[in-house]
Parts: structure tokens; sequence; C-alpha cells
């Protein structure tokens, strides 16, 4: 592997290319039509060529001319800047409605979300009845009790849009009421309107901005329709539903008056959703790195990468499961699309019923890898080189669906908190009995039967009557065991435990421990272990794997890598172990923090946090060893140093 800087932002691939062009003009398209679309509103009176009131029957329903550029209507009044006009309109409309619903609909949703009982029930079940009854029909009834008009018809549509907001901040703080940081908030003494404003309302503007762009558009089409059929904007004004309602009555003499309102309507909301596209992708996605658009690129030479690795290639392990050979990962960041890597020549095996334990501080690349192994990351990341063989089969060339047949049947995961990973809105046994009819074909009462059985194996007490409950009537750690059994109910070759018991108290850690080590004796299953927490480590995995900055910078057998540590940064993790510690003298630290993706240093990742940095470390290390592997220039040194 040969990482370089660059003068030059790396080059993506044809994919990711396109993807960035292709939003880089859907954002210039939109943004510019829809800033000219404000500029024509607000500067409509210098801008028009003529009066869009004045009426001149000699000259009506003429053709486009270089007199009228789009022609004139029944009353000889030029269409040009009626449709200028009818700009102004449409943002008047657009804010006035999309302002109130949201006036109207955040605060009552924050509140009857925060509050709950009468309040809550009282407010849905009128906003029930409002959103079963067609849209239009609502706003008709309201314009009815107000009268026609523009400002009034905007207040109709900002009454029937307030619905669609008030339900997604209820949504929202119903989610967030019961957090933890919610509550810590509570006990500090923080007021309800203070924790509201504070703490939740943040937790909603994403979603709010991408709700915004969809009501804009909304109310463009819902105003020309009023306005089409007298409800809205009145005569002689302009605006592009009643140039509708002007065309459809003379389409016989004139079929052209259709096209200039027909098409700025169609291009306007059309603009409005595709931005709230390009908003709805972009809010809450990607990795940070420490990329900016003026620093130096990071590039990956293939073809150095190609001829010879970083790390040495081993023979295959006896009985292996997985072997996964100089992996690397990469992620589009922000800066003009360009690629930085965030793993980077990672190569491990793991044999049948053995534990290879993968640990480092956060933004290591723990999850990441066993994400890549089972071809679970998010959009923006991407394997690029290296294979991933389970059973023989390289998991980088199949196809998605071929992917799908492989996870639950060969590999399997469990995750960190099994509350989140379990759907609370279905009980535990239909959960896993769906995995077991899908992946297996079997009949509901043989999936039921199968259920009742794995959720014994895994030691839960009266299983049929835990199979019938819902995630939050179990504990946590029997919501970690239902978990397992899910990931074990195909009888997977790997499974991927990520910090499974990080969420867990110290007694049902060791339950969960004795758990993994039963099912794989009984399984022959191999197992690759992501944790923080080294004393866990050291109890459960038979090897470990040290990751720091997307690589591995040791690799060995636990009893050797815990009595004597060669590479620098396992030595900081060890010492920094609170375990049977008296805290005199101060518990060590590890200065600093692990660095971006993008920002690693140009040697040794580990070189700006180092106490033994040297010269030397400056230049990429690569990682040595045969039974024992380490990434450090003075591994020899240190270990003399240890001995000593």
């Amino acid at each position: 592997m040969n990482l370089q800087t660059s003068d030059h932002p790396a080059r993506p691939s044809r994919r990711v290319r396109w993807q960035f062009n292709a939003t880089t003009v859907i954002v210039a398209f939109t943004g510019t039509f829809l800033v000219a679309l404000a500029l024509l509103a607000v500067f409509a009176d210098w801008i028009v060529p003529y009066d869009p009131l004045r009426q001149n029957l000699i000259q009506s329903l003429q053709s486009p001319s270089a007199e009228h550029w789009l022609g004139t209507d029944d009353l000889g009044r030029d269409v040009l800047s009626r449709l200028i006009y009818g700009c102004r309109i449409a943002v008047i409309a657009a804010a006035e409605a999309t302002t109130l619903a949201v006036l109207l609909g955040v605060p009552i949703g924050l509140f009857i979300g925060y509050r709950g009982g009468w309040w809550d029930w009282a407010v849905m079940r009128v906003v029930e009845a409002i959103v079963s009854i067609p849209g239009i029909m609502v706003a008709i009834v309201i314009i009815a009790l107000l009268g026609p008009g523009l400002h009034r018809a905007m207040i109709a549509l900002g009454i029937l849009f307030s619905t669609s907001f008030l339900r997604l901040a209820r949504g929202v703080v119903l989610a967030e009421r019961e957090e933890v940081y919610v509550r810590s908030a509570r006990v500090i003494g923080a007021s309800d309107r203070r924790i509201l404003l504070r703490h939740i309302f943040p937790n909603i503007a994403p979603p709010l901005i991408v709700q915004v762009t969809l009501t804009v558009g909304a109310v463009l089409l819902s105003e020309a329709g009023l306005s089409f059929i007298g409800l809205g904007v009145q005569p002689p004004h302009a605006s592009w539903g009643t140039m509708l309602n002007t065309a459809a009555a003379y389409m016989d003499l004139n079929w052209f008056l259709a096209i200039p309102p027909g098409i700025a309507i169609i291009v306007t909301v059309l603009s409005v959703n595709l931005l709230g596209d390009v908003i709805r992708d972009s809010v809450g996605r990607g990795i940070a790195t420490g990329v900016s658009p003026e620093a130096p690129a990071i590039r990956y030479d293939a073809g150095v990468a190609a001829s010879a690795g970083d790390a040495p290639v081993r023979p295959a392990l006896k009985d292996e499961v997985l072997r996964v050979e100089g992996l690397q990962v990469m992620v589009t960041s922000g800066a003009g699309g360009g690629e930085v890597p965030v793993i980077t020549d990672l190569s491990l095996g793991i044999s049948r019923g053995e534990t290879v334990g993968l640990v480092g501080e956060s933004g290591s690349g723990k999850t990441l890898t066993g994400l890549a192994i089972l071809g679970l990351m998010s959009k923006p990341l991407r394997t690029t080189h290296g294979s991933i063989m389970l059973n023989g089969t390289d998991l980088r060339s199949l196809t998605s669906r071929q992917m799908e047949q492989v996870r639950g049947n060969e590999v399997a995961m469990v995750f960190q908190d099994p509350t989140t990973s379990l759907n609370p809105a279905f009980t535990v046994g239909s959960q896993i009995a769906e995995v077991l009819r899908t992946k297996q074909g079997l009949s509901q009462k043989q999936a039921w039967a199968r259920v009742v059985e794995l959720i014994d194996r895994v030691g839960i007490p009266r299983p049929e009557e835990r199979a019938r409950a819902y995630p939050h009537e179990l504990s946590g750690g029997m919501a970690q065991r239902i978990a397992i059994a899910r990931a074990l109910s195909c009888n997977p070759s790997l499974l991927i435990a990520d910090e499974p018991t990080t969420a867990l108290d110290v007694t049902v850690q060791q339950e969960i421990l004795d758990l993994f080590r039963d099912l794989q004796d009984e399984f022959g299953m191999a197992i690759l272990f992501v944790t923080h927490d080294l004393a866990v480590a050291a109890d459960i995995c038979d090897r470990i794997s040290v990751m720091y900055a997307g690589e591995m910078v040791e690799m060995a057998q636990v009893d050797a890598l815990f009595s004597n540590p060669r590479h620098p940064y396992t030595r900081g993790l060890l010492s920094a172990m609170p375990h049977a510690s008296d805290r005199n003298p101060p518990l060590p630290t590890i200065r600093g923090n692990v660095p971006r993706p993008g920002s690693w240093p140009a040697g040794c990742r580990f070189s700006n946090r180092c106490d033994f940095h040297m010269a030397m470390c400056d230049r990429r290390v690569p990682l040595e060893g045969s039974h024992r592997l380490v990434r450090c220039v003075r591994a020899d040194q240190l270990e003399l140093e240890s001995a000593s």
C-alpha cells in the first residue's frame, strides 16, 4: 500500500464522479432558477415590459412576436408581464402558507408530544379527522368560511399543511423525550420550556428543513389549483392559476396560452422538490474527515498496491473461515467529491472455533471492518481494494442479491445495543421466526418451534412466554440474548459481535461471554469480537488485533499481547486499563485523539502521540512478522526495554 499526498484532488471512481456531477448539476439548476424567481418577484415592477393589467382588445389572443414575446391573452394583456407578476404571487403564496404552517404546526407538535396525556389525544383526533378528508376539500371549506382571495387562501393552506409539521414535531419529541440526556436535563432543574427549545428542538431542524421544501412545492400547486377554480387570486390580478383558467377557456383559439404558466408551475415545483431531495440526502450523512478544500488530498496508488502490498501475505490458517487480505475502505469527502481512505491494508484470518478480537479507540475502524465484511456500509463508503474470503468465496465479487443469501446463513452480526437492534413493534419471537421463514423456508409452525428452542438455548427461562414478549418488556441482558438467538438462528459459520456487552452490567456481561463460549463450542463458529474493553477481550479472545487510525498496528495471541506489548499504542491501551487500579498514582492516559481520516501523519499514524517517536517514524511503516505482527520500527527495541 502506498499513500501519497498530492496537490491535486483524488480521482474518484466513475460511479462516484457521476453521482457528484449529477448532484452538482441539480443544485446549480435549482439554485439558479429559484434565485431568478425571487429576483423577478422583487423587481417585477421594473422588469415587466408592459403593465400586466393594461387591456388592448385589438391585440387579443396574439401569438408570440417581437412585440409580445409570449403573446397576449383574451383581453390583449401581455402574457410575459403577467407571468413575471405571477412569480411575485408564487413567492408570496409559498412564504405565507409555509410560514403559517410552521408557526402553527411545530409549537403545537412540540407541546403535545412533550406533554402527552389528554392534550395529545385530543389534538391528534382533530388532526386525524383533517387528514382523513382530501386536502383540497378542507381548503375549500376554510375558504368558504373566510372568503376568496390570495391571503385567505394561504391561511387555509397554512392551516391544512400545519398538520404535517405538527405530526413531524410530535414524532421527534416522542422519540427524544425519553432519552437519557432529557432526563439529565430534568435532574439539573431545567424547565420544560428550556428542554424543548434547547435540547429537543435542534433534533427537529434537519427533517424540518426537508419538510419545508416539500411544503413549498405543495403550496405552489395548491395555490395554482385554487386560483384556477376562482378561490385564490381574483381577476384581473395575474397568477399562474388564473392564467391557466383563461387559457382553458380559449384553448381552441390560442393553445399557446397554457404553455407559459404550465411550464412555470412545473419547473418551479420540480426545482423546489429536487432541492428538497438534495437537502434530505445531505442532512446527517457522511463521515467527518480532516480534508479541507485547500488541503492536499490523500491519493491511493493502486499500481504500487497491486504489485506489493503493505501487509505480508501469510499462508491460510487451518480450518480457516474468514480471510481478509489488503482491505481498503474509502469515503467520499465533501471537498470536491474526492475519496479519503478510512481503512487501509487490513489483513486478518479467523479459523473455525476461534475468536479474534478487534480493539482500539473510537474512530479506529473496528465497527467499520465488520460492516465492510457484511457489505452493510452506508452510501459514501465503499471497498476499493483487497479480498474478503468467507469459506472460500470472495464476498466482494457477489451481487447484492447473492449477499442477501450470505447474510444470516453464513455470517451474522450482534450489535451493541439490543434495544435498538430489535424492532419495538413486533414480538421478539416473530423477529426470530421471520429470519427462519425467509432464510430456511420453514413453515410458521416449524419456525415457531425453532424459535422456542433457540430462546431456551440462550438461557432464557419460560422461552415460549418470552417469545411472545416485546423488546421493551425484557431486560437488557435478556434482549441481548434474544439478539444472539436471532443471529444464530441459521447456524452461521462466522459471527461478528460489535461490542455486545458494553451496554450491560458486569454480572450480565460475564453471563453473555459464557454464552458466547458455550455456543461457539456447540456450533463451531468463528467469532470476530469488537470491543473497547481489553479485559473482555482477554476473557473471550484467542488472538487480538489492535487497530489504530484505520490500520492494524499489532496482532498476537492474547497471553503474548498482554505480557509483552510491542507497539507503543498497545502498551498505552493496556496501561490505561482501570481494572484493579487504586488510582495512586493517577491512571495513565494516551495524550491526544485518534486523527480523522485524511489527517493521518505521513509515516506512522501514531507518531504524533508516541513517546518513542524518532525521525524514521515519519516514513511509512509496514506491518511485519509472521505469527506475531507489529507495525513499529522500534518494536525490537521496545521489547528489550520491556524485558529489562
